[in-house]
């Protein structure tokens, strides 16, 4: 008898339809095809296992199972359950009517329990498109499932559940959530706060102006005077989440394996923090098998790079094009797949191998080669993409003892979503733009017009720091962002003068000693 089941692949950040195709008759041989990998061909002693222990027998006769398209590579030990749902109703021990009204997922353990798997969000969003009426998903993941609208979810603990709910209508646990509450409910929190950052103003500010345009920025300053944390207080001063955002960011998490059971959605930005021995892979994803790497699971949120200068070369040269292009491309011989990667990177380094450069108390024991050699790890062209590039200095004592609460994050927050908010309005009709810092350059001439007096210091500025084309229109977007903020029409010679302020590493005479 044949039977189908409906199971899903996933491809990037989605999912694509898999036809289970299982005929049972007479003979005495199993086979599987379908380009199924290692972990699908081995499912058999765990299928056999699962379905004895849930009272059924395992199908003796000649059975060939299909897993259509043949084409599409099918890879983990998801597939358990519908390939074991599949054998029984094709050896007529289930019955097969509600087959086509339900996709299933799951991995078998030998005792018959479902264990949590990759992907449940893209899976159930395929089925809830394609018109299933439900989605049969371990309870672990059921939840992440549930946010799809549209769809009955069930939570299914073992195959002897599944099988009696196939068999008498008897039906298992359905999950629902109300994604708006959940999403509410989390972006309220706010972990790490600005308010316990002491002194630093000028930094905060830049800080504020890179989150209320979504421009990357570098802190160039000495240990111990606070860049890391204020880079970890960067998710607290971005707008929320929109329900769209939150949505891709937890498929993202979720077919890579790192969103949490029972977890809905990701509801605050997420803030990525790679090591400076990362691999050019592990950075932008791909491997034999390609999964989203950290540029992609900082994807709507902050990719957080300590210690600029201590990463290889190499690691930091592939982000450009990602930089610039707001998603990654890992090509392979027979495939392409695409990741999202629209993240703001927020680096920083010490202005010297020894760190005390420019530092007001204490002396920089680097010969000026050495400067110039730690300098240049960074390329100009990754240079040229970071927008804001701001000096820290250490906290005075007299501020660091202020016992005045400094302005919290909220409050940040508040002006950042108004300024957002301009921008929203101003990209309404413009496709893949939705911040100040991803303009075209067609868009920079439309808006931004700086007056006679701004053009004139920026046209000074070029001549005497030897700014790029490119870092050119990186000052403009910064402006018109600094004018956002003041709810300001026109970009005047204050907002140049403040962009260009922010420009450290443009100086020609960064990092050359006075003897």
């Amino acid at each position: 008898m044949l039977v189908k089941t409906y199971a899903a692949a996933l491809q990037s950040i989605h999912a694509e339809i898999v036809t289970i195709e299982v005929n049972v008759n007479e003979g005495t041989w199993f086979q599987l095809v379908g380009l199924p990998d290692a972990a699908i061909r081995e499912s058999h002693e765990r299928i056999k296992s699962a379905i004895e222990i849930a009272g059924y027998e395992m199908p003796c006769s000649n059975v060939v199972i299909n897993m259509s398209p043949a084409d599409l590579r099918k890879e983990g030990a998801a597939y358990d359950l519908p390939l074991a749902v599949g054998l029984l109703a094709a050896d007529e021990q289930l019955p097969y009517e509600k087959l086509n009204e339900i996709m299933m997922m799951g991995e078998l353990g030998l005792d018959g329990k479902l264990k949590p798997i990759k992907g449940a969000l893209p899976i159930a969003m395929l089925a809830q498109k394609e018109g299933y009426k439900s989605l049969i998903i371990p309870r672990e993941n059921a939840r992440e499932a549930a946010v799809v609208k549209g769809l009955k979810v069930y939570a299914g603990d073992n195959l002897k559940e599944i099988c009696n709910f196939l068999a008498t209508g008897e039906e298992p646990e359905i999950i629902e959530i109300d994604t708006d509450q959940e999403l509410h409910i989390q972006q309220e929190q706010i972990e790490a706060d600005f308010s316990d950052v002491r002194g630093q103003e000028n930094v905060k500010r830049a800080l504020e102006v890179a989150a209320a345009g979504g421009h990357n920025v570098l802190m160039i300053g000495s240990p111990g005077s606070g860049k890391s944390m204020m880079a970890k207080r960067m998710p607290g001063i971005l707008p929320p989440l929109s329900m769209e955002e939150s949505l891709e960011t937890t498929m993202i998490y979720s077919v890579s394996g790192k969103l949490k059971a029972n977890t809905t959605l990701m509801t605050k930005r997420p803030f990525r923090s790679p090591h400076h021995t990362v691999s050019p892979v592990a950075l932008v994803g791909g491997g034999t098998h390609p999964k989203p790497g950290e540029i992609s699971l900082a994807h709507n949120g902050v990719l957080f790079l300590d210690e600029l200068a201590e990463y290889n070369r190499a690691v930091l040269e592939v982000m450009r094009q990602p930089l610039e292009d707001r998603k990654i491309t890992i090509a392979r011989a027979k495939y392409t797949v695409d990741y999202p990667a629209s993240f703001m990177m927020v680096a920083a380094m010490n202005p010297c191998p020894c760190g005390y450069y420019n530092h007001p108390t204490r002396e920089c024991t680097c010969p000026q080669y050495k400067i110039q050699r730690y300098l240049s790890k960074i390329s100009g062209p990754l240079l040229d993409r970071i927008d804001i590039q701001v000096e820290i200095v250490p906290v005075p004592f007299e501020e660091i003892s202020d016992t005045e609460p400094a302005e919290s994050s909220k409050k940040i927050r508040q002006r950042v979503v108004n300024a957002r908010k301009i921008q929203q309005e101003r990209f309404k009709n413009a496709k893949h733009v939705h911040c100040n810092a991803q303009m075209t350059p067609a868009q920079i001439r439309k808006f931004v017009r700086p007056d006679e007096e701004g053009l004139e210091r920026l046209k000074q500025a070029m001549d005497r720091f030897g700014i790029s084309a490119r870092a050119y229109d990186r000052i403009l977007r910064v402006a018109r962002t600094i004018a956002d903020l003041e709810d300001s029409i026109d970009v005047t010679s204050k907002h140049i003068a403040e962009a260009i302020s922010y420009r450290n590493l443009d100086r020609k005479t960064w990092g050359q000693k006075a003897f």
